[in-house]
């Protein structure tokens, strides 16, 4: 066969993106395309329309064709066959048949429509092998940015090992002829802190490093970047080495704007003294019921910028029954804490570090209690005769909640096109290069306490698992707040600011 052509365009000939496979003038094309409407014969279910020198094999996208134009000896069985392939390949660019998405996707569709058709003649591949080949996905990539990650990662150890000698040698000039300094020992801490292990430790938290710009430190053996040209198995080894000692390899395939992490925005009007309550939430259910394991992990920072409000007391509300693990930081008094609920210094006559964030207080919640879980996700999927029917729903379980920029990630099968969407509540957004189908509500509160959705496409029941979501809040979910701030020198209160975060760490239904 010899292709000529292949174009998307609408009912009246309009071309919206054409590829020729031979050399073609743009006024040829469009003659060709235009002429196609008026040369078919709406009495008759013909895929193809024939003139003295050319041949139109199309196939009907909803309000669009898809137009092969071949020579008239081409084997109209191939035709066929790589008509459908042209119209399978749209779908995976496009949401939606129209016009607008067409040009949206226009050159992700030419490409893909190289893959398929060389110099006017059809090439051996499917739908999987023309997505690989479009992403151009590189290990050599992956292995140099794996690399160049260890060596950054490097630089900013020598950073810190930098910045704590410099650190150290200030201590020491202080205590040889200037003032020591009135508080040590006590750091900052943030969310980053919190281990997820079953025990909360003592462990005294080292103080913030200063932000200090060393110079480049170059390594004096050979840089590890000249491994680019070692052999495969010796790259897959340094990948699995790097892995084993803690470090997350991310390949690099194009823009995943739902898989950033969500931040609120920081407050506006921030006092002297600043606090950040700080949770993240860890949970896994089982896609039939019942909840695996949720862990809740909870922080109190405290940030002064004003010296005259360093000796302060906090006064901390808790409200929370849940049974938490409550732990101070070692430099306060927990004697009073526990009788009173006032955060304060063991040494009244101290004060909090200036310009440091300092963990104060954090807490622990480890349960498997199916009624404490905040938002309940059931998915049903129904196989039918062409395919699955899927229904998904969720249940905001905690009233004084509300959770914003709500992301329910759905994975659905490859190759089998874009989902039709039934019932929506919100919106959605198909991803067909990740096969994923996100769900995105903008605020579940108590307002908005349930939704639906359904869709159908092709596969199976276990294709549609496991199911993630992620979302923000400016309300945590542990009912603990600091009400009140005052000095230690007469009760006074002092004007303060509060910002609250509430995040996913982790939530799956699998």
């Amino acid at each position: 066969m010899v292709l000529l052509a292949a174009a998307v365009c609408t009912k009246a000939g309009k071309a919206i993106v054409s590829r020729q496979f031979v050399e073609m003038t743009r006024t040829r094309i469009e003659g060709l395309l235009a002429a196609f409407p008026k040369l078919m014969n709406t009495g008759k279910q013909h895929t193809f329309v024939e003139t003295d020198s050319v041949r139109y094999v199309y196939q009907p996208l909803e309000k669009l064709y898809m137009v092969l134009i071949t020579t008239k000896n081409s084997n109209i069985l191939e035709d066929l066959e790589t008509l459908r392939l042209f119209s399978r390949v749209i779908p995976e660019y496009c949401r939606v048949l129209e016009e607008s998405e067409i040009s949206e996707h226009c050159f992700d569709l030419i490409f893909a429509f190289d893959e398929i058709v060389a110099l006017g003649y059809r090439e051996n591949v499917n739908l999987a092998q023309i997505r690989t080949f479009t992403e151009m996905d590189s290990h050599e990539e992956k292995v140099f940015r794996a690399v160049r990650e260890t060596q950054e990662r490097e630089a900013k150890a020598e950073m810190r090992r930098k910045a704590k000698e410099l650190q150290q040698a200030r201590r020491d000039a202080e205590r040889s002829g200037k003032k020591v300094p009135a508080f040590g020992g006590f750091g900052s801490a943030g969310m980053s802190s919190m281990s997820s292990g079953s025990v909360i430790t003592d462990t005294i938290v080292e103080p913030e490093k200063p932000k200090i710009t060393p110079t480049p430190v170059r390594s004096s053996g050979p840089s590890r970047a000249l491994k680019l040209g070692a052999k495969g198995k010796e790259v897959d080894n340094f990948v699995d080495q790097l892995k084993s000692e803690g470090e997350t390899i991310i390949p690099t395939t194009g823009k995943r704007g739902s898989d950033v992490s969500k931040v609120l925005p920081p407050p506006v009007n921030v006092e002297s003294v600043h606090l950040r309550v700080e949770e993240k939430i860890s949970l896994t259910c089982g896609r039939d019921g019942g909840l695996q394991n949720m862990e809740i992990l909870g922080m109190v920072t405290l940030r002064v910028t004003d010296e005259k409000n360093g000796r302060i007391r906090l006064v901390v509300n808790n409200n929370d029954n849940k049974g938490l693990q409550l732990q101070t930081h070692p430099n306060v008094d927990k004697k009073f804490f526990t009788a009173d609920s006032v955060i304060g210094l063991k040494n009244p006559e101290k004060s909090f570090p200036l310009n440091n964030d300092v963990g104060v207080l954090k807490w622990r919640l480890q349960t498997s209690d199916e009624t404490l879980i905040p938002l309940t996700i059931n998915c049903w999927p129904s196989e039918s005769a062409t395919g699955c029917d899927v229904n998904i729903e969720y249940e905001l379980q905690k009233d004084s909640l509300e959770l914003n920029d709500v992301v329910i990630s759905i994975p659905i099968p490859s190759g089998v096109g874009a989902p039709v969407i039934g019932d929506l509540d919100g919106e959605y957004k198909h991803d067909s290069r990740r096969n994923i189908l996100e769900w995105c509500l903008p605020v579940i509160d108590a307002n908005n306490k349930t939704g639906s959705l359904e869709f159908s496409i092709a596969g199976q029941p276990n294709d549609f698992f496991p199911i993630s979501v992620c979302f923000v809040s400016k309300r945590n979910y542990c009912d603990i707040q600091v009400t009140k701030v005052t000095h230690v020198d007469g009760d006074s209160p002092v004007k303060f600011s509060t910002e609250t975060s509430f995040v996913v760490d982790k939530y799956v239904i699998e």
